[in-house]
């Protein structure tokens, strides 16, 4: 269990205090999603859901970006799947 979870109904960190997702959560959540990168969008998509009914004046596109935008991002370090190798 993390301590970066969501405390609701103003979507903080519960450990670090920063918006939710965290940087800290968003590396845990790459790494136990690295392989399932739609489930990780539906887990997603259900917060930002409640979200939008918690924060209704914030704007769409910002709520999006927070909880699913970053999913596509490069700069944070992907969990480092083992390649089969190749016999010679």
């Amino acid at each position: 269990m993390t301590a970066h979870g969501p405390v609701m109904p103003i979507w903080s960190c519960g450990g670090c205090g920063l918006p939710w997702p965290c940087v800290t959560r968003k590396r845990e959540l790459r790494a136990e999603y690295g392989d399932a990168p739609v489930s990780l969008a539906l887990y997603l998509g259900s917060y930002l859901v409640q979200a939008t009914e918690d924060m209704h004046w914030t704007p769409a596109g910002v709520l999006h970006r927070r909880f699913l935008g970053w999913t596509r991002d490069t700069e944070l370090p992907k969990p480092s799947v083992p390649q089969p190798s190749h016999p010679a």
